[in-house]
This record gives C-alpha cells, sequence and structure tokens, in this order.
C-alpha cells in the first residue's frame, strides 16, 4: 500500500467532483463551476478530507445539503454525492421534477439497487430530464477516514451499530443481519478504494466473526464475477498494487472491556476524553470562566469555537501521541521561539523608521532590506504559526483544566497499576469516597476497570461497601449490571486478558514551574511517563501479523476470498510474517488502542498498521451504552 487509505479515498474524491475524470495536471485551465450537494453521510465523508478551499479550487462555488431548502440553479452541473436511501432517492426524483439545475451527476456512496436506479429512471423520463442526468456511479466510499492509519464507518446513525446494538440482549436474528450488513457495506467500501483484498482473521463465536464471514462472501462474490469485479483492471492501477496481500483482522470489542474506560493520558486520547472532538474537530465553550457578569446583567453568551486537527498542523502531528505534560512543555517552547521571531520583526521595523540623514543607518539599511524582504516573506508563516500555538494553548488550557479540576493523574496512575497488576498505593475506596476526585463517572469508570480486571471477584460484603460507597459519590450502577453479566457469561473469565506490564514512572510533581510567562500552569500535576506497552488489540494483531503461536489466537479463523474453492482447514495458508494490517475492532473503537498500535508500529521497521472500528466512542458514551445495557 504505497498510499495510505486517505490519499486514496482524497484521489477518489477529487476524481467524483471532477466528474469522474482524474483531474486536470494543468492547473492554469479555469475549473468548471458547480453545485456539489451531499447528504449528512456524504458531508461526515467529505469534511476530515477536503476542506472549503479546496473544494473552491475544484470548482465547487456552492455545497448543499440534500434535504435542504435549495433554490433552481438552472445553468449550472450539480453533483451528487448521497447514501442510496428511500429519503435520498425521493428528493432527487423531486429535483429532477423541479428541474433545479443543468445537469445530474449521480454518485452513490454505496452501491445502489437495481428497483432504486429504476425509480430515479422513472422519475427522469416523467420529468422529461433523461438527458440532463449524465451519469450515476456507485462510488464504494462509505467509510470515513480520520488519519492516514484510523478510519471508523459512520458518524451518522452510529447508534445503530454500536455496541449496545449489537450486544442487547433482545435483539432479533433480523436486526443482527442488518447490522452486520452495513458493516460489511463498509468494510466491502475500505477493501475497494485501498485495492486491495485481504487475508481475513477472526476469534470464533462473537460479532466479529459474523462480520468476517459476511465481508468473505461478498468479496469472494465479487471476485468471481470478473467481468465486473471492482479489483481487476484499471482500478488497480500499476504501483498501487504490492504483492503482499494485507492482513485484515477483526477483533471483537468484547477481547478488552477495560480501555474504552480507561483514563488516559496522551493528548489526542485525552482530548477525546474530556472535550468534544469528532471528526477531527474540537467544539469548546468560550469565555466560561471570565468575570461574573454584574447582577441583572444578562449573562454572556457563550461563543462555540470550533478547532481543526489536521494533518497539515505540525505540532498536531508530532504531539498527539505525547504525553500531555510533554504536550504543555512543548507549547511553551513553540510560544517562546514565535515571540523572538516576531521580536524581530519589530526590531526591523523600529530601524526602518530611521531618517535618512544619519550616516549609521543609511548603511544598516542596505543591510536591513535584505531582512525585511525575509521578514515580510515569513509573515503569513508567522501568522499561520501563531494561529496554531494560539489553537493548542486553548485546547491544551482546556484539558488541563478538566485533568486539575477531576484528578485525572491520579485516576490514569491507579487504573494503570490495576490493569498491569502492580501494587496499589492507596485503597480504591478512599478514591471513590474522596469528594474532590473527579465526577461520579470517572468514579464508576475506575471501579469498572477493577472489576473487569479482577482475578477473582470481589466477595458480596465488599462488593456492597463499594456499591454503597459508589451511590454516595452519585454514580449509576446500571452499568456494573451489565458488566458482571459480561463477566459472568465470557469465558475469559478464567482468564482475564493481560493487559502487558505497563507501569507508569511518575517524575515527581513538575518541580521546576514552568517560567512564569507560561500559560499552562502544571503545579501539582503530576509529570508521569509512560512506557510501551501493548494492549490486547495489539498484542492479537502482533501474533497473527507476526505468525507467532499463542492460545490467544491460534484458533482464529483464516479466510482468503481469493481461493474460490477448498474448505477453510484445506486453503493453504500464508506462512510469511505480514507487511501490512488492519485492526478493525467490532463494536467500537477509541484514540487509546489507536495510539498503542501506532507506537507498537513505529518499532517495527517496514510494517503498516491501520486501526479502524465501528464507532469512535470514548468513555463517557461507551459507559451510557454499558448502561442502557444495564437497565434492561
Amino acid at each position: 500500500m504505497a498510499a495510505s487509505v486517505r490519499e486514496k479515498q482524497t484521489v477518489a474524491l477529487k476524481r467524483m467532483l471532477n466528474f469522474n475524470a482524474p483531474p486536470l495536471k494543468n492547473s492554469a485551465a479555469e475549473p468548471v463551476w458547480k453545485v456539489l450537494i451531499y447528504d449528512r453521510f456524504g458531508q461526515d465523508i467529505i469534511s476530515p478530507l477536503l476542506t472549503v478551499k479546496e473544494l473552491r479550487d475544484m470548482g465547487i462555488t456552492l455545497h448543499l445539503l440534500l434535504h435542504s431548502d435549495r433554490d433552481p440553479i438552472p445553468d449550472v452541473p450539480a453533483i451528487f454525492f448521497v447514501m442510496p436511501t428511500e429519503d435520498n432517492i425521493d428528493r432527487i426524483c423531486q429535483d429532477l421534477r423541479n428541474q433545479l439545475y443543468e445537469s445530474y451527476y449521480m454518485n452513490f456512496i454505496s452501491a445502489i439497487s437495481r428497483s432504486k436506479l429504476e425509480d430515479i429512471a422513472s422519475a427522469a423520463l416523467a420529468a422529461n430530464a433523461v438527458t440532463q442526468v449524465t451519469k450515476v456511479y456507485d462510488q464504494y466510499l462509505n467509510f470515513i477516514t480520520l488519519e492516514d492509519d484510523m478510519f471508523t464507518l459512520c458518524h451518522q446513525n452510529k447508534e445503530l451499530i454500536s455496541y449496545h446494538a449489537i450486544n442487547r440482549a433482545d435483539i432479533q436474528d433480523t436486526d443482527m443481519e442488518a447490522i452486520m450488513d452495513t458493516i460489511v457495506d463498509s468494510l466491502f467500501c475500505f477493501f475497494v478504494t485501498l485495492g486491495a483484498v485481504p487475508i481475513i482473521r477472526c476469534p470464533r463465536g462473537n460479532a466479529a466473526e459474523m462480520v468476517a464471514v459476511k465481508l468473505d462472501k461478498k468479496l469472494r462474490e465479487n471476485l468471481r464475477d470478473a467481468r465486473n469485479s471492482l479489483f481487476t483492471g484499471d482500478n488497480m492501477a500499476a504501483g498501487q498494487f504490492s504483492f503482499q496481500r494485507p492482513l485484515f483482522v477483526l477483533a471483537d470489542r468484547n477481547v478488552d472491556m477495560a480501555t474504552p474506560l480507561h483514563h488516559t493520558w496522551t493528548y489526542q486520547a485525552l482530548i477525546h476524553d474530556v472535550l468534544d472532538y469528532q471528526l477531527n474537530r474540537v467544539v469548546m465553550e468560550e469565555g466560561a470562566g471570565g468575570d461574573p457578569s454584574p447582577a441583572g446583567a444578562r449573562p454572556k453568551k457563550k461563543n462555540r469555537k470550533t478547532y481543526d486537527l489536521t494533518g497539515a498542523d505540525k505540532f498536531w502531528q508530532k504531539h498527539k501521541g505525547s504525553p500531555f505534560p510533554e504536550v504543555a512543555e512543548s507549547v511553551q517552547e513553540e510560544l517562546d521561539t514565535y515571540r523572538t521571531q516576531e521580536d524581530e520583526v519589530k526590531h526591523l521595523k523600529s530601524i526602518m523608521g530611521l531618517e535618512g540623514e544619519d550616516e549609521g543607518a543609511i548603511s544598516m539599511l542596505s543591510d536591513n532590506t535584505a531582512k525585511l524582504t525575509s521578514a515580510v516573506s515569513s509573515l503569513p508563516e508567522l501568522l499561520e504559526k501563531k494561529r496554531l500555538i494560539d489553537l493548542h494553548t486553548n485546547v491544551a488550557t482546556a484539558v488541563l483544566d478538566h485533568i486539575k479540576s477531576r484528578k485525572l493523574d491520579v485516576y490514569f496512575e491507579y487504573e494503570e497499576k490495576l490493569m498491569s497488576k502492580s501494587t496499589l498505593d492507596k485503597s480504591l475506596l478512599d478514591i471513590i469516597s474522596d469528594p474532590d476526585a473527579g465526577t461520579p463517572e470517572d468514579k464508576m469508570r475506575l471501579f469498572l476497570i477493577y472489576y473487569i480486571t479482577a482475578q477473582q471477584a470481589p466477595s458480596e460484603s465488599d462488593l456492597e461497601q463499594y456499591k454503597t460507597a459508589l451511590l454516595d459519590a452519585g454514580c449509576d450502577l446500571s452499568p456494573l449490571n451489565y458488566i458482571k453479566q459480561w463477566k459472568a457469561f465470557t469465558k475469559m473469565a478464567a482468564t482475564p486478558a493481560n493487559y502487558g506490564n505497563s507501569g507508569v514512572k511518575p517524575m515527581g510533581l513538575f518541580s521546576r514551574v514552568m517560567n512564569s510567562g507560561s500559560q499552562l500552569v502544571m503545579e501539582g500535576v503530576k509529570n508521569l511517563v509512560l512506557k510501551q506497552h501493548n494492549l490486547p488489540v495489539t498484542r492479537i494483531l502482533d501474533n497473527l501479523m507476526e505468525m507467532k503461536s499463542n492460545p490467544e489466537t491460534d484458533d482464529y479463523r483464516y479466510f482468503d476470498p481469493k481461493m474460490l474453492r477448498g474448505s477453510e482447514s484445506s486453503i493453504p495458508r500464508n506462512k510469511n510474517p505480514f507487511q501490512e494490517a488492519i485492526v478493525f475492532v467490532v463494536g467500537g473503537g477509541n484514540y487509546i488502542e489507536y495510539q498503542n498500535l501506532v507506537d507498537y508500529a513505529k518499532f517495527k521497521q517496514g510494517k503498516k498498521v491501520v486501526y479502524g472500528c465501528s464507532e469512535l466512542s470514548n468513555a463517557g458514551q461507551f459507559i451510557k451504552q454499558l448502561s442502557q445495557l444495564g437497565q434492561k
């Protein structure tokens, strides 16, 4: 996979916006002006990949939601990028009847069925608009790429394929089939875009296995129909097809229930945990602090600020996986270097303001013109730098407020000890009953991790004591009801998931308080440094990718969609370690696991690992799902 899946999806989108022709190399030509009509799904796919400016460069003057009130623009071509749902098709037919645009390019995010195509055709006939429907395409882009090595299936309606949806006690077979089909449809799109047929491995007897069986069947059917196969010919352009096929590991969320509840210590995962962070965008309320408004005055309206954390942001790319104290330090360093550069420009300004009479100034002038030119040319760069520094200062400050007010460093350290079975320095009850430590949700998360990772469950009397303390702290106990069932149900009860010997080295409190000008006062926050350790999902991947024998994964099923015949046992298996792998968690993933995989791949020369999940949920969202499951 020479190009990352993010690049491939971006190329596919650009191609679509260019009426499905490869974008022209000569940029001098004026682009054709056009309108882009998308639904919420299309919007979610495009927004992490293309900025408004990039859309404009491609000739998109207007981008509108399909179900908004749109005025007719009779002399402009329209590109539609929508899911093939009943509502969307009805609305497109209505547009055809109202003759909104000059020509219609229909692009369906996922393959459209024959019957729905016929609906569009008959509407076009009735509206006398057949000539205007220029092209209809299946784009196979039904997934959202968030990083070069991370994707998720959907953001709209994600509760339909959430952990809660898959693990409901009262689920019907037909519902389960529908959920699995939705997931498989997206994964199929992912592999079409990637242009590779994977070798699939999955555990037995859970949702991940159902997905694997269906995906294998779907890939197989597509490969068998050689004339219409999506994996042959021109879409396998030379160069993007590597001889080694990727390994696709399907894991089930139930393998590891502690990580999604875990308090974390790395920058990106912390942002996802404590702030409103979705599709690479943070939404923050501004002006929450500040002076209280005088009595009787209207309270100040809180401004919502959105920040995009993108691949173009070098600081973000470098530090999104760093422990938080390191990020705080780096923000400060960036700020200092920026200030010195700013001072240079100011200094030059003052010199240039000198009158020409005095000799010294003249000689300095010639020397300084060069400096000024370079200063002026570096201005846009400086301003961009300033914007990024402000962004990270604001975001990091917001995260820091949460860490301090909820004592998240204490939670993180304690949970790491629980998960790595190290000795504990204080009792769990103390933390739960400490009114200053965290929110009720924080306490519940901590207790659930203790319960999940405990070698043997606490005795009834201890459990009652914990429950009373949790209730006193204001916790909702329904997640615990579900986790109790889960623990009784999983065969894992005998061998609790092993979280590696993570160990956190506390580096003492921040002894040297950062220089007084620092925005981020880290006093009293523990400076914890992480040691590399593998979480269960990473460990499963490591066994399968490196062909290690391990009781945990030896029983995993093996599918090879390219083998058209032969039962599972007779398929010749690949014996060599894989160079590329995709791990996909059915039932929801999180940035903690993603970061753990990224760290793992850093130590493996030349290996590529991509992380995918059916939905991205942070601990708050996950615990909500557990409590819904526990209320039944």
